[in-house]
């Protein structure tokens, strides 16, 4: 099953969309994207994160944009 992604982080509502008329043109990052850059940012402006790995930082920020998206559900 696919990771929900939250759609587009700006849709853009076009006259000639995928699906037809007035459909959203899916265009850039997915909100899940968006909110992964914006927790991973301030990840890096946070002491206790200065020793964790590239990699580590950017799986704990997709987690808190996951929670995000579920929170955003409720």
């Amino acid at each position: 099953m696919a990771k929900d992604n939250g759609g587009p982080a700006f849709p853009v509502v076009g006259e000639n969309g995928p699906y037809g008329e007035g459909d959203f043109i899916t265009v850039g990052m997915s909100l899940r994207d968006y909110f992964a850059a914006k927790a991973m940012q301030a990840m890096f402006n946070f002491p206790d994160y200065k020793d964790w790995s590239y990699f580590a930082i950017s799986t704990h920020a997709y987690k808190l944009a996951d929670a995000m998206l579920k929170a955003s559900e409720e």
